[in-house]
């Protein structure tokens, strides 16, 4: 990560917006529960949207406060920060393409949705592209980013084929059987995998203009 003060000055409103984003969005699902505090913890973590928002904040958080410590190290590295941009971006990407208009969140859930979806993917990607080194990017790094999704997909489906119930619809194998929902997830993946690549493409294209 470029150090500046610009980059530090981001990265501090970028932590604080993330996380209120995060704090609203669970005080939202809270409430649709009727105040159940462990039946939202459960159903909470279980989004990929969730837990990703979680590692921009943490990251941000990091390189804000924490810069010089082991994690600050780890999070301030450009495979680290791309891998990241490119789970984020992800989620935009996903929920504005295929889950839009399935639901009709008003107030402030449709604040906290918009926040988690669309804003939090901008700030991160904007990030990624004023102020991180991308000149030792390689391709092969783009296998070893596909190892946070790929968890992820585990646990869903393990998670799934116990309480019967699944996050998403496009891996929803009660409704879509494990054939369908197993070559989405793989389709998924994939998606993880060239959006890598494009982004390593780019990283190495702005280095050489």
């Amino acid at each position: 990560m470029k150090s500046s003060i610009n980059a530090k000055i981001y990265v501090a409103i970028a932590a604080l917006i993330i996380w209120f984003s995060i704090c609203l969005q669970f005080s939202v699902s809270l409430k649709l529960a009727d105040y159940n505090y462990t039946n939202t913890i459960k159903e909470f973590f279980s989004y990929f949207t969730v837990t990703t928002n979680i590692i921009v904040a943490v990251c941000f958080t990091t390189l804000w406060l924490f810069r010089k410590s082991v994690l600050g190290n780890f999070f301030a590295k450009p495979t680290t920060l791309t891998a990241i941009t490119v789970y984020i971006v992800v989620v935009g990407l996903i929920y504005n393409i295929t889950l839009r208009g399935l639901a009709s969140p008003v107030g402030w859930a449709r604040l906290a949705d918009e926040l988690l979806h669309v804003v939090s993917p901008l700030i991160f990607l904007f990030f990624w592209i004023f102020f991180v080194k991308k000149s030792t990017l390689q391709y092969r790094q783009a296998i070893t980013w596909l190892a946070y999704p790929l968890l992820y997909v585990v646990f869903t489906v393990v998670r799934g084929y116990l309480i019967n119930k699944y996050p998403y619809p496009f891996i929803d194998v009660v409704q879509l059987g494990y054939p369908k929902a197993i070559l989405n997830a793989i389709v998924i993946l994939f998606i993880f995998w060239l959006l890598s690549l494009l982004f390593i493409f780019i990283g190495k294209k702005t280095v050489k203009a």
